[in-house]
């Protein structure tokens, strides 16, 4: 009997191809792992009116930890539009599988580091090495959302909402940033226990509180009271927009940040591109019990089979498995590999100036296995 049992779910796109390549170096490694098979992603929205289905979540409640290709997600018209002729009008909803697994799985800790490996030569600087800690399951992702807005809705929202009115509840709609005081504190502890344990000697929140006075103020307020904690860790705190334009500048100032749904969401997407784009970004949804590890790429779906885009972030994706798993050894070996591909800089695929395929990049890392 496997020593895991992996939800191995490649999603939409691209998706399938750099899970391929994710298999090559997971049976170089010898990882004892069994690997069951989700079905996940547009398909099965399009045909089922569900892009995770039941039996999908089944499989999850009897595994390890689950890693997952990319997903592809399309506004509401659009996908209303490709549900299946006999489907539509019955009342489906599509809703990103991705986020209903972060909600579902309670998987509040989002967690994608940014390094910038030597010899790589999208880098904008070498040596950036940096934590973006986002929450998972609050705050602009929460998922309420309406339009048209209800009339009782509408009238909750108070005096300040009424010069909408004129308008019509018709043409209104409306996504509540919804914040708890347990998510803040949450996810501030997380960065300053990572912090800790990897030597990093503050910790960044990053909100809007002069603007966003009560869901910011929230955030800054607890990150204060955790920051209490660790008095060896210095907390530092900023604005979206001034954090954004310093990341740029100062990117060597950074170790932890920490942000809310949403801005951790647009942050971690610009700090990939400091060290290479998002065909080296990785990313792992923490809950207190399971995870599930996927690169922060989209599924790409004109590159769908070619075996064209970049496998980088999702072999990383897989080392972040193997230090949540606690399987140090395979974590070190695997980003060992990496690294020396990267410095190398002969086997890479077309965003890095090359012509490999995802599947020779991968047999490239399995070789300094």
């Amino acid at each position: 009997m496997a020593k895991y049992r992996i939800a191995w779910l490649p999603g939409d796109g691209v998706g399938n191809d750099v899970m391929d390549a994710a298999k090559i170096v997971l049976d170089r490694l010898k990882f004892d792992a069994e690997y069951i098979h989700g079905d996940i992603g547009w398909e099965f929205w399009r045909r089922e009116g569900d892009a995770l289905p039941q039996r999908t979540v089944d499989i999850l409640k009897n595994t390890t930890c689950a890693l997952f290709g990319a997903i592809t997600s399309k506004p509401k018209e659009e996908a209303d539009a490709e549900l299946a002729p006999e489907l539509r009008g019955k009342g489906f909803t599509y809703f990103s599988p991705i986020v209903r697994l972060r909600q579902l799985l309670n998987l509040h800790t989002n967690l994608r580091p940014c390094k910038a490996y030597p010899g790589n030569p999208l880098n904008y600087k070498e040596g950036i090495d940096l934590v973006i800690f986002r929450e998972n399951s609050e705050g602009m992702y929460a998922g309420i959302e309406y339009h048209p807005i209800p009339p009782h809705v509408f009238e909750a929202l108070g005096p300040k909402a009424k010069r909408f009115e004129k308008d019509g509840l018709d043409n209104l709609a409306m996504s509540v940033r919804l914040m708890s005081r347990r998510g803040c504190a949450n996810i501030v502890k997380q960065g300053f226990e990572y912090a800790r344990r990897h030597g990093y000697r503050h910790v960044t929140v990053c909100d809007k509180p002069n603007v966003l006075r009560e869901t910011g103020g929230l955030m800054l307020r607890t990150a204060r009271e955790v920051a209490k904690q660790y008095p060896d860790i210095t907390l530092y705190d900023t604005n979206i927009d001034a954090q954004c334009m310093w990341l740029l500048k100062n990117p060597f100032d950074y170790g932890i940040i920490v942000a809310e749904n949403l801005f951790g969401d647009i942050l971690s997407d610009l700090a990939a591109q400091l060290v290479g784009g998002l065909g080296f970004a990785s990313s792992a949804n923490i809950g207190d019990s399971y995870a599930v590890f996927e690169p922060t790429h989209g599924s790409a779906p004109k590159y769908a089979g070619k075996y064209k885009v970049n496998p980088m972030a999702m072999l990383l994706t897989v080392k972040l498995m193997f230090d949540w798993l606690g399987e140090r050894d395979s974590a070190q070996r695997l980003e060992s590999a990496i690294a020396a591909v990267i410095k190398e800089n002969r086997v890479k695929t077309y965003d890095c100036g090359g012509s490999n395929t995802s599947l020779e990049v991968a047999e490239a890392v399995a070789a300094k296995l």
